[in-house]
């Protein structure tokens, strides 16, 4: 039997699974020869994994195991030639053709065979030289991604468990650090054994080479030969880019710009084609790309002959971690700080302008990780993104960001600059509507006379920061000082803004709630009757503030003693917070809690208590367990459930809340007290 083969590859990892499929793509029998392509990014590992499959299976082929090189003509017709006379096939058949000599011969065996062609550049190159019949299987190597879907299998890269198991076993070090460079390293197979390789022959351990890779990527990974390969992955990859470099400029441009974006599905088709002009330096770097749909096509279609983008979905693609790294690192410093601040001058000039419109949002999410990874910290495109996490309901990284905005406002301008004085301010509103109220008063409490000693006691931006200190002082439990500042805020505010300024709205809103809050519900519905008209005729009727003076109306109509009326209003608004802001955002949850309690107070107890069942696990997952308002809708819960007659039940949700509500509140808060108190009276109450 004729036989060529490399040696097994010395390492592999994690292909089971992959070697497996490709056993059953390729080992039934037949008269037609099954052919699978393997195709993926240099160093994925396409050339061990083929070796893997023939020597896993080489007692199935009885015929021919075979291994050529593809990658030019020349060279794979000098291998079907060597084929050709180690069959002794040219007494069989009158022709010079090597290629045509050892197809008759395959067709004509009766046992199962094996070809393997090596780098293959595409599928027009291996098409002639690909056997039309005979009981065989035909295994391909390429970079290219252009096959037929019915031969195409493209190998991936490791899966993250397995690279950083390769590496605590082939290498010296902890699986902390394993799993820090496998990430670095993108899971990419070649670049795993050519670290192991490095670690082998110098003695380093992991950090050390997870160092010497932040700091010198492109010496390093040209370094340490890893077992099974040819080449690093530096030459991998640079003869690609050479290649590119000189046929197809535009693909190389390209590729640049989605080397500097983060390492997620980049919405290459959407930043390419902006809708307004982009901004020098941008537009000359990218000018053979910018709006034209046929060049994009064209240069992502070069990218794919290589392997270097994922398949284009949708106008997205992905870039492999380390193919960025390297492709940014080949370039002088000058050069990479040009090439990011075009892209993030690309990715700022398809932001939606307002980030609060639902709209957007699937944009922002889209781009956010682009943003967060190009976008300084005191870029207008920043600020949008701040402003569409905190609209879109996730508090919790709008604070994160806007405390990297502080920062950069701090380190350039100094403490007591206006514009560090604002982005202070939004960090205190994020930190309160993160959770912590505490921390959010006591922000804005130091804060304010720090504003009213740059700007004046009356400046609207010191205004701005006395009415945040009225609301989380309210939210911390002192209903009474919340009031009081409200009340003296609200005719300065009249008289500095005007009766329909949105701030002389928002504060009076804070004057009607905590008024309620502190036992006077006909006057808060009252403060409420009047100020809604005049909302809806300043926001509209479906602005997120005009549903919250919505709500707040119905509440305190409720609470006044009309409940059956609460429940209705809140019956009506749900429905316009779940289509304005989605069925999952804070502001729709709030409704949602607040449509159960009107509905317990109604009569319907055990319905409330079922909607509280439902609304607390959302919560949990939208806002967190320690949330202000998770532990609100826990406490209704627990009281709804006693209301409808499961006193046992509703003593255990109480116990498990407790802990937590004196964890988060204090031991002194109104709602912690409550907790003990309702304690205390369901434990004595005789069931």
């Amino acid at each position: 039997m004729p036989y060529r083969l490399a040696p097994p590859p010395a390492r592999l990892a994690g292909r089971q699974k992959l070697l497996a499929e490709l056993r059953r793509r390729l080992g039934t029998k037949g008269r037609a020869p099954r052919v699978v392509a393997l195709h993926g990014l240099g160093g994925v590992g396409k050339t061990s994994v083929a070796l893997a499959y023939a020597h896993r299976w080489k007692v199935a082929h009885d015929g021919l195991v075979w291994q050529l090189t593809a990658e030019d003509a020349a060279t794979l017709s000098a291998g079907f030639g060597e084929l050709a006379a180690q069959l002794g096939i040219h007494e069989i058949v009158d022709t010079t053709n090597p290629i045509t000599q050892v197809h008759a011969a395959l067709a004509a065996q009766d046992e199962p065979w094996l070809l393997i062609l090596d780098n293959v550049t595409d599928y027009a190159s291996i098409r002639d030289a690909l056997p039309p019949a005979g009981d065989g299987e035909v295994l391909l190597t390429t970079r290219s991604a252009y096959w037929p879907d019915d031969i195409a299998f493209e190998v991936p890269v490791l899966d993250q468990r397995v690279a950083v198991e390769f590496l605590t076993e082939h290498t010296t070090g902890d699986s902390s650090a394993a799993a820090d460079l496998a990430r670095e390293l993108g899971a990419l197979p070649l670049a795993l054994d050519q670290a192991a390789s490095f670690l082998d022959a110098t003695g380093h351990t992991l950090g050390e080479y997870l160092r010497l890779l932040r700091e010198r990527r492109a010496e390093l990974l040209s370094r340490g030969q890893p077992l099974g390969y040819a080449a690093s992955v530096m030459s991998t990859w640079n003869l690609a880019f050479q290649r590119l470099q000189t046929t197809h400029p535009d693909a190389i441009t390209l590729l640049r710009l989605l080397a500097c974006c983060a390492p997620d599905t980049i919405p290459f088709r959407l930043m390419l084609m902006p809708p307004s002009p982009v901004p020098a330096p941008a537009a000359p770097i990218v000018d053979a790309l910018l709006g034209d749909p046929f060049a994009i096509a064209d240069a992502i279609t070069e990218l794919r002959r290589y392997s270097l983008v994922s398949r284009p979905v949708g106008g997205h693609v992905s870039v492999h971690r380390l193919v960025q790294a390297v492709t940014i690192d080949q370039l002088p410093s000058a050069e990479r700080d040009v090439w990011r601040t075009t892209a993030a001058e690309l990715v700022q000039a398809v932001l939606p302008v307002d980030a609060t419109v639902r709209k957007s949002w699937p944009r922002y999410a889209l781009l956010l990780p682009h943003a967060r990874t190009l976008l300084s910290p005191g870029s207008q495109g920043t600020i949008r993104m701040v402003d569409y996490l905190g609209a879109s309901g996730d508090y919790v990284t709008a604070r994160l960001v806007q405390s990297e905005v502080y920062a950069d406002a701090r380190r350039r301008l100094g403490d007591e600059h206006p514009d560090t004085l604002s982005a202070l301010t939004e960090l205190a509103r994020w930190t309160g509507h993160a959770g912590d109220a505490t921390r959010a008063r006591n922000m804005f409490a130091e804060i304010l006379p720090v504003r009213r000693r740059v700007s004046g006691p009356e400046h609207p931006d010191t205004l701005t920061v006395l009415y945040q200190l009225c609301d989380w002082t309210g939210q911390t439990g002192d209903a009474t000082r919340a009031r009081d500042i409200a009340a003296e805020l609200l005719p300065i505010r009249r008289r500095v803004s005007g009766d329909e300024h949105l701030d002389t709205l928002r504060i009076w809103t804070e004057l009607g709630f905590w008024t309620g809050q502190l036992g006077d519900a006909a006057r808060a519905r009252d403060i409420y009757a009047e100020l809604l008209p005049v909302r809806e005729r300043v926001s509209g009727p479906e602005h997120s503030d005009t549903l919250s003076v919505r709500d707040q109306y119905a509440r305190w109509i409720g609470e006044a003693g009309d409940p059956l009326r609460a429940k209705e209003l809140c019956a009506a608004l749900l429905p316009v917070y779940e289509r304005i802001a989605g069925a999952e955002h804070p502001d729709t949850l709030w409704a949602r809690t607040n449509l159960a309690w009107w509905t317990g107070e109604a009569g319907d107890r055990a319905s409330a208590r079922d909607q509280y069942r439902v609304l607390l696990p959302v919560r949990i997952r939208v806002s967190g367990p320690d949330h202000p308002a998770t532990l609100t809708a826990w406490t209704n819960l627990a009281w709804w459930t006693a209301q409808a007659g499961d006193l046992e039940a509703a003593l255990q949700e109480y116990r498990e809340l407790l802990p937590i509500r004196e964890r988060v509140s204090g031991t002194e808060h109104p709602d912690t007290l409550r907790v003990q108190s309702q304690i205390a009276h369901w434990t004595a109450k005789p069931t």
